[in-house]
Parts: structure tokens; sequence; C-alpha cells
């Protein structure tokens, strides 16, 4: 079933979540344990990332160094195949830009077609760590527009090789991510929202939010889309802290603030536990506050961690 259908046919809200391919050399195991216990919530769905391969130097015995790509998880399409086979759950992989041709792209959209999955969640990526800016591949995207629009094209029977006849018309329901705080690299957020506009003109079908810690951000946001003529669903995404390691590591790595109060609480915090505690309590008051707001649903980012996930959803 496509993540539209289910959020317009659900007179309730509901959860979803968000989980990270096991690492390469590993098997489905650990995955399958963080799905496990998250099955008692019923989610409709969930989300798996994908991680593109990534550039490191190495030295050579000369003394010179050869750059070296490497790839740590494996693809989205392969692990998104094995849930459906081990679970009752639509499972959204996540492609992306980055690392990506038009033509890798279109073929992973065609193994997912095949395969029966016919819900994606369509995204830039970031900038590889060598990098200081982000770089599409030879014949690939810049933007994420351009892969919605992709994507938009196949549902119409439109595939890059013009001279196919016969072709079947795909049929992918599209999720792309909004940034509350604006994404890192935008000058402000009323740019920020221009561009997401784009990406619902190309055919995107609803929202998926960055995490946040302060719910009037998120406030603020879905009204400002709204203002600029964007009316798809909104679900607005959270992770709880579990660690002080989040502490420093969250706000650099996704360009997001913690409110002054949660820090206020962080600083009485004696160790990760308290912490582990404090983010608990934190994400629970702020989905309480999320679903009497109205919200379609609510999209949680595991990243690896169940445990403190399932208790944050009353």
């Amino acid at each position: 079933m496509k993540v539209i259908n289910i959020i317009n046919s659900r007179k309730k809200p509901f959860v979803s979540f968000e989980l990270v391919p096991p690492l390469k050399g590993s098997d489905m195991s650990k995955l399958y344990q963080s799905i496990e216990p998250l099955m008692e919530f019923e989610p409709p769905f969930i989300n798996i990332t994908y991680h593109r391969d990534e550039e490191v130097f190495r030295e050579n015995q000369d003394g010179t160094f050869r750059k070296v790509t490497i790839t740590k998880r494996p693809g989205s399409v392969a692990i998104a195949a094995a849930i459906v086979r081990n679970f009752s759950v639509e499972v959204v992989p996540h492609l992306i830009c980055g690392g990506n041709s038009r033509q890798k792209l279109e073929n992973d959209l065609m193994d997912l077609h095949f395969l029966g999955i016919h819900n994606v969640v369509a995204l830039r990526g970031d900038a590889i760590p060598v990098r200081k800016y982000f770089t599409p591949e030879v014949n690939g995207h810049q933007y994420c527009c351009e892969l919605v629009q992709q994507i938009n094209d196949m549902n119409q029977g439109k595939y890059l090789e013009k001279e196919l006849t016969d072709v079947v018309s795909t049929d992918f329901c599209v999720g792309v991510a909004g940034y509350p705080e604006k994404h890192y690299e935008s000058p402000n957020l009323h740019t920020d929202i221009m561009n997401l506009k784009t990406k619902i003109d190309a055919g995107a079908d609803y929202i998926i939010t960055q995490m946040f810690f302060d719910n009037q951000k998120f406030y603020d946001f879905v009204n400002q889309c709204r203002e600029a003529g964007i009316h798809v669903p909104i679900i607005p995404g959270l992770k709880p802290l579990s660690s002080t390691k989040h502490i420093e590591m969250l706000p650099k790595t996704f360009g997001i603030d913690l409110p002054e109060e949660l820090m206020r609480q962080i600083r009485q915090c004696c160790d990760d536990k308290s912490i582990y505690e404090l983010g608990m309590k934190w994400c629970i008051t702020q989905s309480t506050q999320l679903l009497q707001y109205g919200v379609p649903a609510i999209h949680y980012y595991t990243m690896g961690t169940a445990e403190n996930v399932k208790h944050c959803y009353t």
C-alpha cells in the first residue's frame, strides 16, 4: 500500500520508524532484532536509510597515496527485499542522488518495481567527507527535485531510453525531506521552503521532517509551508537523545539546535544513563504535544537503537 494512501485512510495518527542497514560483513540479524520490538506498534511502514560509498586515501609502499572507494553498508534494495520477506510491513527505501547516475537510479527503481515495493524517499544526500561541497555523479542529479521528476516520469512510462516500446508505467509513492530549522546549506528558511516546494511540484506525495527538539519550530514550519502553497501531509521526525555523544554530534551533523531548557536539564545529568532517561522523557513530551496538535503520524529515527524509541510513543 502506498504511504500517501496509508496517511489518507487512517482516522487516527500512527507511528513509523527509520532504520539503518547493518554494516558490510555482518548479517541481517541485528536489523531484525531492531525491528521486532517495534512491531508491537503495528507500524504501517518502515524507512531504510541509504549510505553512499565513501572515498578514502590510503598510503602506498612508496609513500604516495591512492584514492579508494569503500562501501560500508549494503544497498537499500536488498535490505528492503529482506524485510518484506520477514515482516508484514511496507518498506520505504531511501534513494539518493549522491554517488548515483540516472541510469543506476532507474535500475534500482526497476528492481523495486519488480519486487512489488512502491514506496521510496528521494533525497539529494550529503557531500562525501573528503569534499566540501556536494558533487553529482557523471549523468547524475544535482538536486533532489530532479530525482523526484525522474521517478514521476517513470510513473508516466517515460524512461531514459526513449526508444523503448510497450513500456509499463511504475507506480511509486515519493516522500521527501523537510527541515524545520532549514537545511544546513540553505541561506535561510524561506529559501529552503521554496526548494521544498520544487520537490512537491515535481511530484512528491508527502514530507517527513528532519529531527527537531523544539515543537514550536515544527509548528512554524508547517504554517510557512502552507503559506507557500505546500499542501501535502507533513510528518514530524523525532529522535530521543541517548548519550553525551548525541549532544555534540546531532547539532553538528544535522544542523539542528538543542533548546536551552533541554540543555539546562542536560547539565543536571551526571552520566549517560540519566541523559538516556531525559532523552526519552523529552521525546515523550514532544510526541504527546504533536499528537494534540493533530499530526497524521510521528516518524522516529532509531539510528540502530530501538529500545528507547519504543517508549516514546504514547
